[in-house]
């Protein structure tokens, strides 16, 4: 009978202890039930959250079919691109086509460029022109100097002293484009020295000077071509411009 007991009681008190731990397990079930609330809802969030991405990255593949719809905006930059290549190609042609004009104005730029005769390489000579009277002089002034230069405007003529002045110019004598002489070229100028009246009052001169003042200076000394010199009016006197060749109407004075 006590071992009987016993074992009762051995079984009751496994009950109870199973009992106790049924319903500890089942508070705890509860308390993980509401504490799964919190984490279900973290969960619930992230999902939602990790849906809106895709959604978003799907509304950007979307947008890239747009974009490919994208393309046309890749057409308009291309077209832009090329626009732009067609501007500049554009520009090129108008700045070749500037450079291309300028050639024109090249020549003027070189002549302007070229460097201005001297004295110093220049032969300068005086011929009488045909006559009698012998009222015209030809200076010719010969580039010696083995390099391209330029001539400007007239020569200062001093036939008597410096007091008496200069020959003055004919304006009509002015060439229209700048004078220049290649290494043995001469310019001439055509020079009046009187009228060659009978009662003219002249002064006959042996040799006189020559000076270049457009030419930044330089004086040559010039003699007679002829014994006897020539005879000069102060009245009458004038000179030409500088050119290549002496010219029908313009040199005529």
């Amino acid at each position: 009978m006590r071992t009987y007991r016993n074992r009762t009681a051995v079984l009751v008190s496994a009950a109870t202890a199973a009992l106790a731990l049924s319903l500890t397990a089942c508070g705890g079930d509860d308390g993980g039930t509401k504490s799964a609330g919190p984490t279900d809802r973290t969960a619930s969030a992230a999902s939602s959250t990790s849906t809106t991405p895709v959604a978003q990255s799907g509304d950007k593949e979307q947008g890239g079919e747009t974009q490919s719809g994208g393309e046309g905006a890749a057409e308009q930059s291309g077209g832009k691109s090329q626009g732009q290549g067609a501007s500049q190609q554009g520009g090129g042609q108008g700045e070749s086509a500037q450079s291309g004009s300028g050639s024109g104005s090249g020549t003027k730029a070189a002549k302007a460029g070229t460097p201005l005769c001297t004295a110093k390489g220049l032969k300068i000579t005086a011929e009488r022109q045909d006559g009698p009277p012998y009222t015209h002089l030809t200076l010719s002034a010969k580039n010696t100097s083995g390099a391209s230069c330029e001539m400007k405007e007239y020569p200062h003529i001093h036939f008597l002293d410096n007091a008496r002045g200069i020959v003055p110019p004919v304006a009509k004598s002015k060439p229209a484009s700048p004078v220049v002489l290649e290494p043995g070229q001469s310019a001439y100028v055509a020079v009046r020295m009187s009228e060659g009246g009978r009662k003219e009052n002249t002064e006959t001169v042996k040799e006189f000077t020559v000076t270049l003042k457009a030419n930044g200076g330089g004086m040559a000394v010039v003699k007679s071509p002829v014994a006897e010199g020539l005879s000069v009016n102060p009245q009458k006197w004038a000179t030409g411009y500088w050119t290549t060749e002496l010219r029908n109407g313009a040199d005529e004075f």
